[in-house]
């Protein structure tokens, strides 16, 4: 019997599972591969950015990132490219710009080694009996059945212990974000923000890791999703921007997460974090900062109060769910057409950039 068990090493799972007390019994299970230097079967389409507001919150759990997470360029500004208007503007802001892949292997790697944790193994179900939950997972072709308190879901957007446990809830709005590795000559040192209603009523964007750009869109659910794609690659091109050969392409579901009833957190002792219960930006879907808060939070709460961890856990979240509501009023800003050409052309808190080239 466990007294926790996890579904998912991403880095609100790999923190929750390094902050709680090695009084628990811990199981700790992810799809991918994070003990071996050896690349993922099913790559997570990231962009693989550090926002402020994740920053600070690993400044607050006493964290700094080792030299080999980190890739190049690193960024100090922010390019907005605006076809609706048909306006560009630079602002200043800090990325850090690191190997996805690296990084959540870093934060597995502080796991204390009292957590038992099982790589290439995919959670299939759960089910809920009298003082326990019975949780099978498959490794390889065996399954494996266990028992736990509590079942946490950190499993990301497309979560399926959220399916399960929270069938028939309202979930996020979700969009298809479609990202395209293409091979660079060029030096890119801004992180690029596109705003295209032919494309979303979100956002795309270009980030170089390297010899290489990364172009990326989220867009809704639809059957046009690679068109949309294809279109934006042409304007891109069109505009200036140097696109050379595609190398690879990734692609995941985003959860967009725009009121509060679409956030789920607690069911028979089934809890969710990270963007399996719906903490991720509605402004610009940064979910890192979201995902060690929550982490951080359900993992204070289990060590205080154990089974009765359940009130504790939803006080603490109401943080989350105040600043995702004030996320959601400066996205009304940002991607409302008319508003956004007036901040642009009013030049408040934009910068001048000098001697950079498309």
């Amino acid at each position: 019997m466990y007294d926790i068990v996890i579904v998912g090493a991403g880095p609100a799972g790999a923190t929750l599972a390094r902050m709680l007390d090695n009084r628990y019994k811990i199981l700790l299970i992810d799809k991918r591969n994070l003990n071996e230097d050896i690349e993922y079967k099913r790559e997570k389409c990231c962009g693989g950015l550090i926002a402020p507001d994740a920053q600070k919150m690993l400044a607050h759990l006493g964290l700094g990132i080792p030299k080999d997470v980190l890739t190049g360029p690193q960024m100090f500004s922010v390019k907005s490219v605006d076809f609706d208007n048909g306006m560009e503007k630079h602002y200043q802001r800090h990325y850090i710009n690191v190997d996805r892949e690296k990084f959540d292997r870093w934060l597995v790697s502080l796991i204390p080694s009292t957590v038992e944790i099982k790589f290439n193994c995919l959670f299939t179900s759960h089910k809920k009996q009298k003082d326990y939950i019975e949780v099978k997972y498959r490794e390889g072709n065996e399954e494996f059945v266990v028992k736990t308190k509590i079942l946490v879901g950190a499993d990301g957007a497309t979560s399926n212990v959220r399916k399960q446990a929270f069938a028939g809830c309202t979930i996020p709005n979700t969009y298809i974000s479609i990202q395209k590795w293409y091979k660079t000559n060029n030096e890119m040192p801004y992180y690029t923000s596109i705003f295209d209603r032919d494309i979303t009523d979100f956002y795309s964007w270009i980030i170089q890791k390297g010899s290489y750009i990364l172009i990326g869109s989220a867009i809704l659910d639809n059957n046009e999703a690679n068109e949309k794609f294809d279109l934006l690659i042409e304007k891109l091109r069109n505009y200036g921007f140097d696109i050379g050969e595609e190398y690879k392409k990734t692609g995941t579901l985003i959860m967009r997460t725009r009121k509060l009833r679409q956030i789920n957190l607690i069911r028979d002792n089934v809890v969710l974090i990270g963007e399996a219960a719906g903490f991720i930006s509605p402004s610009s879907a940064e979910g890192i900062s979201y995902a060690l808060k929550s982490g951080t939070m359900l993992a204070h709460s289990i060590n205080n109060y154990d089974l009765k961890f359940a009130r504790n856990y939803t006080k603490q979240i109401k943080k989350i769910k105040l600043n995702i509501i004030i996320k959601n009023l400066k996205a009304l800003i940002m991607y409302n057409k008319f508003l956004r050409k007036v901040i642009m052309k009013s030049r408040v808190l934009s910068m001048d950039i000098k001697d950079l080239d498309q």
